[in-house]
């Protein structure tokens, strides 16, 4: 018996047993080949792939536990989430490095400097959660090459939060004004030598990209309520771009400290980790 499986934004996703089935498609070779990688360098966290069924849909192995839904339930905004998640994103690049096959086919192009293989969508709607922890990670359809920072970049977006106010999947408001002290955990956990101001403009990027692409799918792709996800994205780079020229204003605003913010300047989240300068390079390449 098949159970259909919440959160298939794009494919229906059904539960057979203790495999997944979901629609295949010209990439889906590369991303097995992409997991069974994964898997032989220590990420074991995320599902084994075991080819088509009958139907030509992709098995996958069915990772139990609670994949977070809009509204997100409080315990996604914790401060563990947060860098657990950030630093399984690093284990997954890492373990991408050297991930080359032969006549690869990605379903979504390749995004700047290929440094490591993309998820692209690594956000926790796509986490599996046990007790409030990071245990998997799913829904690798979309990977493809691109730079650590635009993985990172989304991360930041969806779970620090680095959106508007307006936006209803925004976390709380308490946590809205405390985003310089998250952004530093994130860049901590994963750590690379990302400056807050980098990861900021990479949202902006990204969040223009998704625009773009969704405005495009709702045109070609019979999905219209992508045209109302992307007014979202952009409305959420509009305000992230003028908070950053607010702050171009104000060299004051550039002595910040770890935590992120002064007093009296809630939401001083674009100037952290030191004054806004590089983190400390200690990790290996």
């Amino acid at each position: 018996m098949e159970e259909e499986l919440s959160g298939g934004n794009m494919n229906t996703v059904v539960r057979s047993g203790n495999t997944v089935r979901r629609p295949s498609g010209p990439w889906t070779q590369t991303i097995h080949a992409l997991l069974e990688h994964l898997h032989d360098h220590g990420v074991n966290w995320v599902p084994r792939p075991h080819g088509l069924d009958e139907q030509g849909r992709e098995i996958l192995d069915f990772l139990p536990g609670e994949v977070p839904a809009y509204p997100l339930p409080s315990w996604v905004w914790s401060d563990e989430l947060l860098q657990n998640s950030a630093r399984a994103l690093r284990q997954f690049h890492n373990a991408t490095v050297d991930f080359a096959p032969l006549a690869a086919r990605w379903q979504l192009p390749p995004h700047g400097q290929q440094e490591v293989i993309c998820h692209n969508d690594f956000a926790p709607y796509n986490f599996v959660c046990r007790n409030g922890g990071f245990v998997g990670l799913i829904d690798f359809d979309t990977a493809s090459p691109g730079s650590r920072l635009w993985d990172l970049c989304y991360l930041a977006y969806r779970l620090v939060p680095l959106a508007s106010p307006e936006n209803v999947d925004a976390a709380p408001g308490k946590l809205m004004s405390n985003t310089g002290r998250r952004i530093d955990l994130l860049l901590q956990a994963y750590s690379w030598d990302f400056t807050a101001q980098q990861l900021v403009q990479a949202v902006i990027a990204r969040l223009e990209d998704l625009a773009e692409f969704s405005t495009t799918r709702s045109e070609t792709g019979g999905r219209p309520e992508l045209a109302e996800h992307a007014k979202t994205y952009l409305k959420d780079a509009a305000y992230l771009r003028a908070g950053c020229a607010e702050r171009a204003d104000r060299p004051d605003l550039l002595q910040s400290t770890r935590t992120g913010h002064h007093d009296g300047e809630q939401g001083d989240f674009f100037f952290t980790s030191d004054s806004g300068s590089r983190l400390e390079n200690t990790r290996e390449r």
